[in-house]
């Protein structure tokens, strides 16, 4: 896994035009079920930070594509549980991660549209919660929203810890730069988002319908 990463990091410095090509890619890919279960998206991301933290590729294509992948990523796994129906689940290569299914399947009977958008920042069951929106018949109006506000906060959260280890924790405070404003922001967004997750979890004691 190190290794795939710093070999991306060494093509991307010679190579700056396929940043938002490649994070598009892997943002796809971590977003669609079972694949992502493989991808090392988080340590990729961490390397993209970094990369834009010293000015070597340019924010905007990168934030672009990784919104975009992940958007289009989770709108995979909701359609294939669609398509596919709650029987997917026993089938294999699906029927192995039974347990992580059925994780994703009590969060969102319990919080329905909230899940999706929390699901995003919940590692293992990231691309599980989409196919089960999918395979509980959530709308589609509904489920596109959710995906791509997650992603929208989701892409510069997991750019920060990358840029802020290679720009410097005086950038925030600086606020120099379009980049460093939005990662400023980013991280004030996810600050609030976990204290907002926080109180809804606690005060929600009913099963959410919904999604129906």
């Amino acid at each position: 896994m190190d290794a795939a990463v710093e070999m991306a990091m060494h093509f991307l410095e010679r190579h700056h035009d396929w940043a938002g090509p490649i994070v598009a890619v892997v943002a796809f890919c971590e977003s669609v079920v079972l694949v992502g279960l493989a991808v090392p998206a988080t340590a990729l991301m961490i390397m993209f930070g970094t990369l834009l933290g010293l000015g070597i590729i340019d924010p905007l294509p990168v934030i672009v594509g990784a919104v975009l992948g992940a958007v289009a990523g989770d709108a995979v796994s909701y359609s294939l549980g669609r398509w596919l129906g709650p029987a997917v689940v026993y089938r294999r290569p699906l029927s192995r991660y039974r347990a992580k299914v059925a994780k994703s399947r009590l969060l969102f009977r319990r919080y329905g549209f909230a899940a999706v958008f929390i699901g995003r920042f919940l590692g293992p069951l990231r691309s599980i919660v989409p196919l089960v929106a999918g395979m509980m018949k959530m709308k589609g109006r509904r489920f596109q929203v959710a995906n791509a506000a997650s992603a929208a906060l989701w892409a510069p959260a997991m750019l920060a810890p990358g840029w802020l280890a290679s720009a410097g924790v005086g950038s925030i405070a600086s606020g120099t730069g379009g980049f460093g404003g939005l990662m400023t922001a980013a991280l004030a967004g996810s600050v609030a988002l976990t204290v907002l997750i926080a109180w809804f979890l606690g005060s929600r004691r009913r099963p959410s319908r919904r999604y129906r």
